[in-house]
């Protein structure tokens, strides 16, 4: 049995969840989300959790078993919390500001770079050198926050650059100039 696809996935009040022609469907007070699972893969709902089990014990079956209770466990908590990530923007004359549904960036670059915010996910500009992503989708939100912080990933000389909040940087020493 898988370590991770067998702990139950517990469903908070206001969340409902169904399961019908290989959709997932789960619906909370923050929205709703959908995914297609495999057919191999089952979903038991008992009292106020749901429980995966497989149809066989081949490899691939195995790896379904953990990534379709993962996948739900976090549309459940989407629904009902939702997550967020953070982006700290850290050098001289680095910024980020919230222009309607576009994120306007100073990076360095001779230009500003423009990035469009897609559908589904709320961005907050704290301050010039912080962004908040959240939503429901967890995916989703971890895409966009990788996209943004591809356009200035950080350098390990000064520390310049777009880094998640909770990720720490190894700085290296620089050229010294003794002969």
């Amino acid at each position: 049995m898988s370590r991770i696809g067998k702990i139950p996935v517990k469903v908070p009040q206001g969340v409902k969840v169904n399961f019908d022609n290989g959709l997932i469907t789960v619906e909370g007070p923050k929205g709703k989300l959908t995914q297609k699972y495999h057919p191999v893969i089952n979903f038991e709902a008992r009292d106020e959790e749901i429980v995966v089990t497989r149809s066989d014990e081949e490899k691939q079956t195995k790896a379904y078993h953990g990534l379709y209770r993962n996948l739900l466990s976090n549309m459940v908590t989407g629904v009902s919390a939702g997550f967020t990530k953070t982006l700290i923007i850290t050098g001289v004359g680095y910024r980020a500001e919230i222009q309607g549904s576009l994120i306007s960036m100073s990076l360095g670059y001779s230009t500003d770079v423009y990035v469009g915010i897609p559908e589904g996910i709320t961005v907050t500009a704290e301050g010039p050198g912080k962004l908040v992503i959240s939503g429901i989708d967890r995916q989703r939100i971890g895409q966009f926050a990788s996209e943004i912080r591809r356009l200035r990933p950080p350098e390990p000389y000064k520390g310049k650059g777009i880094r998640y909040d909770d990720e720490k940087i190894r700085r290296k020493v620089g050229k010294s100039g003794v002969k």
